[in-house]
């Protein structure tokens, strides 16, 4: 029990201190873009009349006005509930930067010690290269980040193709860095390449009312504060196992 409290802790603490960088340069990066597109979205939208007038009295008891008004009321009821614009937005983003940034930073910590363990910031910045490649390059080639009103294609064929980039993807890299040989580092480079030849879930229609050069400034932004975050992630993990074993290598002992 002693190396799983080791790395929970070690993945807790790195984890804290990237997502709040994250959440931080999410403020000032992705959020104000993301503001941005809301409003072109909102504009898109078919806009209601709440003050028309009530309908002709000399309709017919059997008018659809009745029921296209209920119909119009059940579905403001049924809109999803959302935070609101402001410090309750940017809490709930916190939130949701701590829980994702534990998760990653405790697959990157367990994932380095059966490889070795991260003997430094330094190897800890590589690794955090390597996660940046696996689970926000390789699956961004093909299903780059989305602002609100942009087309998708199916939710689950969008998730199964983006497990499949990140599995392929870790294991090619494996293969390449850990095991040397040229006929493994070739089926590596095989398992990278993959996902891309198959190609990722696209939508039927790509028109939307999002600018073109906003989205791309959003691609742009949210690619490099994933970057920033997994780099200072590694160094962290990398930083924070130094210190908290004592030794480089006490962890790597302790999984012997």
């Amino acid at each position: 029990m002693s190396i799983f409290r080791n790395v929970v802790f070690i993945a807790a603490i790195a984890g804290l201190l990237a997502s709040l960088v994250m959440a931080a340069m999410q403020s000032f990066a992705t959020d104000p873009l993301i503001l941005k597109a809301e409003t072109y979205e909102n504009a898109a939208e078919p806009a209601h009349d709440h003050g028309a007038p009530a309908a002709d009295a000399t309709a017919p008891a059997s008018s659809e006005a009745a029921p296209a008004v209920a119909a119009h009321e059940h579905e403001h009821d049924e809109e999803g509930w959302a935070p609101a614009d402001g410090f309750e937005r940017f809490a709930f983003n916190v939130l949701a930067n701590l829980v994702s940034g534990f998760g990653f930073a405790l697959i990157l910590v367990a994932v380095s010690e059966f490889a070795g363990g991260i003997s430094g910031w330094r190897s800890g910045v590589l690794w955090g290269f390597a996660g940046f490649a696996v689970f926000t390059l390789a699956p961004g080639l093909g299903l780059p980040p989305e602002l609100p009103a942009m087309p998708t294609a199916d939710l689950g064929a969008r998730q199964v193709w983006w497990i499949a980039t990140v599995v392929a993807t870790a294991a090619g890299l494996a293969l390449i860095a850990f095991r040397g040989t040229v006929v493994l580092s070739i089926v590596g480079v095989a398992l990278i390449v993959a996902p891309h030849i198959v190609g990722a879930p696209q939508p039927i229609s790509h028109e939307s009312p999002i600018p073109a050069d906003l989205h791309h400034q959003f691609v742009v932004a949210s690619t490099v504060t994933n970057l920033i975050f997994w780099v200072v992630l590694g160094g962290l993990v990398g930083a924070i196992r130094t210190r908290f074993s004592g030794s480089a290598g006490s962890l790597r002992n302790q999984l012997a």
